[in-house]
């Protein structure tokens, strides 16, 4: 279970795994390749692990978290899609839903914590602009993992864990006076000190694929792969990993060979990806994304907003959005709310995360516009929600800050 091998998209060249996250002689992604050529799932492992053939790990974790994917019956007639799925990664235990930290970042912290600990161990150092770094918080107090979170301090309220820490000293979080690429600059630095490893974000195979069972979940609930899928991105990873894995699933041969288009949201006013999308552009400019700083400060979701994204590099976004088709949207905060309201109403009151309304919002957009058939297959990838029912059911344990940095100062940690 597990096996794989390491290939670098750019060079070809197979790479050994020492939790390795690049390339040395070229700036592509490396990517895994399984053994398991068909995906067998096993239930009787838990959590997400149900689907470690295709994840890069030997070893599981005790945990409920996975996506699950399922027709919301109110919704589909909302939208006039009969062949809507919507595939949920948070609390939401009337549909079986158990992601304690209510996002579907749990997806990716728990291989990544599986990987680290098989190939050496270490201090996991994350930026995150919160539910990444609210998910390894979880980890840490769940498993005694080691992290160093670092988060703007605009998303410190974000991190949280709903178990009450034994070991305190297990979790450091830094807060940069800065936005989320500036955490990333600051944890950069960081990991330059021994022992402290770096998440790795985008380059990450285990977050990567972990992310990536949204995408195995709904073909294997549904019985094909999606005509369809739609997500909110800051990075895009996300739609990078729908589309590995959509390539695995058509290589198994069982459910279907098209693999499904993306539809990739971002918030206005903060939108590069978009903007570069629109023109065919494989290259961020500048100009798609001006007054940056202005622009992030308004958004509802600040989990969408990341300045350098994977967009260009080999494997990147502009790759994956070339070959699987399909288009990027700008929605707008009222509009997200809008959509946020119309899915908690369809499902039981459950609240949605900021992203996860933008995601609804564009495949609302979409239907309005004509980019989907009312026939089509759609997955609508909703990467967090129900945290008014963690805090009323479980309760929370906020993350106290360890230090309070610029974005050009190192902390001492």
């Amino acid at each position: 279970m597990g096996d794989y091998t390491l290939r670098c998209v750019a060079g070809g060249e197979t790479l050994p795994e020492q939790y390795t996250l690049s390339c040395k002689e070229h700036a592509g992604l490396i990517r895994t390749e399984y053994a398991a050529k068909q995906l067998t799932v096993r239930p009787e492992l838990p959590g997400i692990f149900r689907y470690i053939d295709w994840l890069p790990v030997h070893g599981t974790l005790p945990t409920r978290a996975r996506p699950v994917t399922f027709r919301s019956e109110s919704l589909c007639r909302e939208l006039g899609l009969p062949n809507l799925w919507v595939t949920f990664t948070g609390y939401y235990p009337e549909r079986d839903c158990f992601v304690a930290t209510g996002s579907f970042k749990e997806l990716e912290a728990l291989p990544t914590t599986v990987r680290l600990a098989e190939n050496g161990g270490g201090t996991m150092v994350v930026a995150s602009a919160g539910n990444t770094g609210r998910a390894f918080a979880q980890m840490a107090v769940e498993f005694g993992t080691p992290v160093i979170i670092v988060v703007p301090a605009s998303s410190a309220k974000s991190l949280w864990t709903v178990t009450e820490p034994k070991q305190p000293d297990a979790i450091k979080l830094i807060t940069v006076r800065g936005d989320y690429t500036d955490a990333i600059a600051v944890a950069n630095r960081i990991t330059e000190r021994p022992g402290h490893v770096p998440e790795g974000g985008a380059k990450n195979v285990a977050r990567r694929d972990g992310m990536g069972t949204v995408m195995l979940d709904a073909a294997v609930t549904i019985g094909r792969m999606p005509d369809h899928y739609f997500q909110a991105v800051g990075s895009g990873t996300g739609g990078i990993a729908a589309w590995e894995a959509a390539m695995r699933l058509a290589s198994d041969g069982r459910f279907g060979s098209a693999v499904p288009r993306l539809h990739l949201a971002q918030n206005l006013p903060f939108t590069p990806m978009v903007n570069a999308w629109k023109e065919r552009r494989a290259l961020l400019l500048e100009r798609d994304m001006p007054d940056a700083a202005e622009a992030i400060a308004q958004v509802s979701a600040p989990v969408l907003t990341n300045r350098a994204p994977p967009y260009s590099m080999p494997g990147g976004v502009f790759e994956a959005m070339m070959y699987c088709g399909g288009d990027m949207y700008a929605v707008s905060n009222a509009d997200a709310r809008d959509a946020g309201r119309l899915f908690s109403d369809a499902e039981n009151g459950i609240d949605l995360d900021p992203a996860a309304a933008v995601a609804t919002a564009a495949l609302i957009s979409a239907v309005n516009c004509g980019a989907v058939d009312h026939r089509d297959t759609i997955t609508l990838n909703i990467t967090g929600g129900g945290y008014a029912r963690v805090r009323e059911e479980l309760g929370v344990f906020p993350v106290p800050v360890t230090a309070t940095v610029n974005a050009d100062e190192v902390p001492e940690v």
